[in-house]
């Protein structure tokens, strides 16, 4: 990776941002467009820094295994699976895609980004076992979360989470769900790799470059203006495409973009805080991830868990999110963000969630008074015999939910999920928005490529369905294509212990 723009030439296809996105983008262009030239730019002096650190997010290969949220109740009880089943299938295919590029020769081992974890959802109360008995039934009937597993047995939870069982009211009712065939995911790692891969087969990967201007051209390309962040000095490249996969970074840039897809668009950035313990004998005595449930009117960010970590081959624990607030929409960004994010074609958006989102509004406020103490006590509700002293605070990454305007209504609405932006001529797209993003990242390349480039897509489908067999088809309808695909991920990316 590069920090010397003086051998920068006009590519074919420029990527901003270094994070999963756009190194997902580049394997994917690898497969459709082998012969395209692709330069990356990321702003700071090493890839992966942002969202896509390991320390910036809690590494949930989020397959609906154990996120209540993506399946919610109704008023009759009973349990809506389609986005669950949605989610795992993106998953999915994102393990399919790291297996082919494993298979065709990733450096390194599997382990560096991916291990198997047990995911494990929690509940507490007689209204909690009932939504886990009617969610249980739901999603066992899919061939999707075949396996998947239930208790209300205290003592059977002891054995699968006995730090969350250790000095709990006996008393309690609890029920939970567990599936063994969930994974802890290094997204820094894997983000690594695949753009060392890509430079072994010519991406230029330039760090310590700021993209700070895209203006489109008479002749349809881009005209990139990048600015070094050590020397200061201004480059232009121009290209025939661009996208924009900067995370919190993306919404400024598509509205130096002027396109008309990006009018109504705003966000709102939300810092997660989280408890962390490498203590040894803690983290021997939780091998799973559990989540639980965000309490009444709590905004879906706000989902208690407790994850396993495995980060350059240490186990560690982490416990929240907290959330805090920032103005910046990156870690490294500036205080000026959100306002100068303010538009006046997205003001409207941005004034009508003010009003409607008063339970965010709550939960942010109460969140940024917490004492460290009141902090201790929302972990001890989880881990009842926790230790103030074990547990210390880290800040994770900066989230920049997405406000739309609802094209029903035309009110602003916050969305908590990703947005694929596509120009109408195809030369240009770009990411918002957060959560399951990285785990889903190969489902939304997928489709990019699918708007942007059809004509690849049709010319190399055969080699995208070698990279991905379930390309095109529906996993939750096909078992034995369903099986083949489980068993050849798991034995390609190590995931049978």
């Amino acid at each position: 990776m590069s920090t010397d723009l003086g051998s920068a030439t006009d590519p074919d296809v420029v990527l901003v941002g270094g994070g999963i996105m756009s190194a997902t983008l580049a394997s994917l262009l690898g497969v459709v467009a082998p012969d395209w030239s692709i330069t990356v730019f990321e702003s700071a002096t090493e890839v992966a820094g942002e969202s896509s650190d390991a320390w910036n997010n809690a590494g949930t290969g989020h397959a609906a295994l154990c996120e209540l949220n993506y399946t919610p109740s109704g008023p009759d009880g009973r349990v809506d699976t389609r986005k669950a089943r949605t989610i795992n299938e993106q998953f999915q295919v994102s393990r399919q895609f790291w297996s082919h590029l494993v298979r065709t020769g990733l450096t390194g081992s599997p382990k560096e980004f991916i291990s198997p974890v047990p995911h494990v959802s929690f509940v507490t109360g007689e209204g909690g076992r009932t939504y886990m008995r009617n969610r249980h039934a739901a999603l066992s009937a899919e061939p999707l979360f075949a396996g998947l597993e239930y208790t209300d047995d205290p003592a059977e939870l002891a054995q699968w989470v006995p730090l969350v069982m250790d000095g709990r009211d006996p008393a309690q009712v609890v029920a939970a769900t567990r599936s063994v065939a969930g994974t802890d995911v290094n997204f820094g790692a894997l983000t690594r790799l695949l753009l060392e891969q890509g430079e072994a087969r010519g991406v230029q990967v330039h760090t310590g470059q700021l993209v700070t201007g895209l203006e489109k051209l008479d002749d349809g390309r881009w005209k990139v203006t990048v600015t070094d962040r050590r020397t200061g000095e201004d480059r232009t490249l121009r290209t025939r495409f661009v996208f924009v996969g900067a995370g919190g970074g993306a919404l400024p840039l598509l509205q130096k973009a002027a396109i008309p897809e990006i009018r109504g668009f705003g966000g709102f950035p939300v810092s997660g805080l989280f408890l962390r313990t490498r203590s040894p004998e803690l983290v021997s005595r939780h091998q799973a991830k559990v989540y639980g449930q965000a309490a009444v009117g709590a905004p879906p960010m706000s989902v208690p868990h407790l994850d396993l970590r495995l980060v350059d081959g240490e186990y560690s624990l982490l416990f929240g999110p907290y959330a805090g607030f920032s103005p910046k929409f990156l870690k490294a960004g500036s205080m000026f963000d959100l306002p100068l994010s303010v538009k006046p074609n997205n003001l409207g958006s941005m004034l009508g969630v003010a009003r409607t989102e008063m339970a965010l509004t709550k939960y942010l406020v109460t969140e940024l008074l917490q004492s460290r103490k009141a902090r201790h006590r929302t972990l001890v509700e989880f881990v009842p015999l926790a230790e103030q002293a074990d547990w210390e605070m880290i800040t994770a990454g900066q989230r920049v939910q997405v406000i739309k305007q609802d094209p029903t209504s035309g009110k602003g609405v916050l969305q908590f999920g990703t947005e694929l932006i596509v120009g109408s001529d195809r030369s240009i797209a770009g990411l918002l928005g957060a959560s399951p993003g990285a785990s889903t990242a190969v489902s939304a390349m997928l489709t990019l490529v699918e708007n942007a480039f059809p004509e690849r897509v049709a010319a190399r489908r055969s080699a995208l369905e070698e990279a991905i067999p379930s390309y095109g088809r529906d996993l939750s309808s096909d078992p034995a294509l369903l099986a083949a695909v489980r068993t050849e991920t798991m034995q390609t990316l190590e995931l049978n212990g």
